[in-house]
């Protein structure tokens, strides 16, 4: 069974405008976020989806409701689900701090001031890793935590039996999630030097019955 799944950086928040790490803690959707929810809603408005999911966290729950109220072509439109599983990373002590300084702490013992440099010179699990050490609680997930989190979020859309093969769905998640699933699964060919833009659509094939390492095909970015 294969799954096309449709998903959707949730809209700006106050957060992404002030350049703040936003994981797991929320700040509301600025107008622009708003705009930003409305058009992904338009850009998808004719597309037939069988389910719908997202984050637990408001400014995705948000944005996800916009795009299923504006969808023409879904007969009956989805009820939202929600699963933690969806959430951004968790920051930790550096939730809601300015990203430059908490990039500059987590990668400047290891030779790296900011996240770019620590994605270019250990690759972007690191810099999960390393936040983690450089938190003082340590409480910011791990690479590995955090995927096994989210691949338990694939494992819920695989048990949805109200699915069926060729079904598709739309899935409001996070800007750092998806630019982590572009650099697990298709690495290249593809502009990852920069996070997908708040509003914008990744679309990828999704075989439950795969391994996970094997179960994601990109088909298009941050459009």
């Amino acid at each position: 069974m294969v799954l096309h799944i449709y998903a959707v950086r949730h809209g700006q928040t106050y957060f992404n405008r002030y350049n703040r790490l936003q994981g797991w803690s929320n700040s509301p959707l600025t107008p622009s976020g708003l705009s930003d929810a409305e058009r992904a809603g338009h850009k998808l408005e004719d597309v037939a989806f069988q389910a719908a999911y997202s984050s637990d966290t408001t400014r995705a729950q948000v944005t996800a409701q916009r795009i299923i109220d504006l969808n023409q072509a879904s007969e009956p439109k989805p009820a939202l689900r929600c699963a933690m599983n969806f959430r951004e990373q968790f920051y930790g002590y550096f939730e809601g701090q300015d990203m430059g300084m908490a990039w500059w702490a987590a990668g400047a013992p290891h030779g790296a001031k900011s996240y770019q440099e620590i994605v270019e010179r250990y690759g972007l699990g690191a810099t999960r890793d390393f936040l983690k050490e450089a938190d003082p609680f340590h409480d910011a997930e791990s690479d590995q935590e955090y995927w096994q989190r989210v691949e338990a979020g694939f494992r819920l859309l695989g048990r949805d039996e109200t699915l069926a093969d060729g079904d598709k769905v739309l899935l409001v998640w996070h800007g750092n999630s998806l630019l982590s699933l572009m650099h697990r699964f298709a690495p290249e060919g593809y502009d990852l030097s920069e996070r997908p833009a708040n509003g914008s659509v990744t679309v990828f094939d999704y075989d439950p019955e795969a391994p996970f390492d094997q179960a994601v095909e990109v088909s298009s970015y941050n459009q």
